[in-house]
């Protein structure tokens, strides 16, 4: 493969990333959303809702504490891997078929303790996948990776749409959906990992590292870290919990609260994909990805003041669309972002590793805290209101990024 500076792929290429990590979002966001909720809802022997909505909340974040520890200590691996297979293939198909199994266990287990720790076998299988792909946009992308960051921020909101639209579409019990989800990653996880190339070191491209040999020594990348992970969790505060909003912030049946959850999630989803395809591309064009990070995290921040002042379910509607073009966007330029600032090619899985542990990590401590908002003051203005303020502090910390690119001289705008 060549190794000169620039590198672009072909649709090829970004037709099957895109479908892996629609495999890893859909199998993991559907459980988050809808069937790690019914669960510990149904397993609550004290019978009242803000119990449910606590387990739910310490179940989803102690996934979450396994996936940052797995995350970047697989990345490392990953880095320091040698076989016929690749660098990154033989991790992404570990991940993929490890979490395929949690799946299964998770399915079949009772009480929120079994189901906890099935929970965490499949969050650390899903690191580990992730950890390795994300490491692909550094080892063989320049100027395309806003577009392939996209790619796989556009398929977390369309995994959601696909999991959660076969389960509720389809009539499947809470076994089944779990039967389905292990399926699709077995199949779909493996089959892009096998079909994806995977250079070695000797063709990964090189990347400049004048004074800053370590990512995570740079404090530019510590700042984007910390945005992401704050952003992250003002984006997990405003939809982690909706379905428990449904149901008893604005009173609808189980039945009722399942549909216009999906409906919820659909909205999302168009307006997630058309901002992160938007987005990426601009910042592609123009490489100036703290701005459009900056300005897409403030926009998010706007759903959370539309609930709070308003919280019926037309206006929710609203904030998911709101929230779908906010997230969207910084998802897509704020991983581009830190490609730009990585230092080591050594290291590149390990640092996007950790890349990704700040978002995961926001995603899973936020339905913790915000159970504990909800509990605090026994309704939900309290989580949306911190919604909006966490979506704002990450966009002020975003401008504390001063380095906008890693290489020497900018990308050109193209005209």
């Amino acid at each position: 493969m060549s190794t000169s500076s620039t590198r672009r792929v072909g649709a090829g290429w970004l037709s099957l990333f895109t479908l892996a990590w629609l495999a890893i979002w859909t199998v993991q966001l559907t459980p988050l959303q809808l069937l790690l909720p019914d669960q510990l809802d149904a397993s609550n022997a004290e019978g009242h809702w803000v119990v449910g909505v606590v387990w739910s909340g310490i179940v989803l974040s102690v996934g979450g504490l396994a996936g940052v520890v797995a995350a970047p200590l697989a990345g490392r691996l990953s880095d320091r891997t040698r076989s016929r297979w690749g660098r990154r293939r033989p991790w992404a198909i570990g991940g993929s078929l490890l979490a395929a199994v949690g799946l299964i266990a998770t399915g079949y287990a009772q009480g929120p303790w079994l189901i906890g720790a099935a929970w965490v076998v499949v969050s650390v299988g899903l690191a580990a996948a992730s950890a390795a792909l994300t490491a692909m946009i550094a080892d063989q992308l320049t100027e395309q990776r806003g577009s392939a960051s996209a790619a796989a921020s556009s398929a977390q909101a369309a995994g959601i749409v696909v999991g959660v639209g076969a389960v509720v579409l389809l009539g499947l019990g809470i076994t089944a959906s779990y039967l389905m989800l292990a399926g699709f990653i077995a199949v779909i996880g493996v089959g892009t990992a096998v079909l994806l190339p995977d250079p070695g070191p000797a063709h990964v491209l090189p990347v400049s590292t004048q004074a800053r040999p370590s990512s995570l020594r740079d404090p530019d990348f510590r700042w984007l870290l910390a945005s992401r992970l704050v952003v992250n969790i003002g984006n997990a505060l405003g939809t982690s919990l909706l379905l428990f909003f449904l149901l008893y912030g604005i009173g609808f049946s189980k039945v009722e609260a399942e549909d216009n959850l999906l409906i919820l999630i659909v909205i999302y989803t168009v307006f997630v994909v058309i901002a992160s395809i938007v987005a990426g591309m601009i910042s592609d064009r123009t490489g100036n990805r703290r701005t459009l990070s900056v300005i897409a995290a403030i926009v998010q921040a706007v759903s959370g003041l539309v609930i709070l002042f308003s919280p019926t379910f037309a206006m929710t509607a609203v904030a998911a669309a709101i929230m779908g073009a906010g997230y969207g966007a910084y998802m897509a330029v704020s991983l581009a972002f830190s490609t730009d600032l990585l230092g080591d090619p050594e290291d590149h899985a390990r640092d996007l590793g950790v890349v990704n542990v700040s978002a995961n990590l926001g995603q899973l401590l936020g339905p913790l805290i915000g159970a504990g908002l909800v509990a605090l003051v026994g309704g939900f203005w309290l989580l949306f209101a911190a919604a909006a303020v966490l979506s704002l502090a990450g966009a002020v910390m975003t401008l504390m990024v001063r380095r906008v690119r890693s290489s020497p001289e900018p990308l050109p705008a193209r005209r």
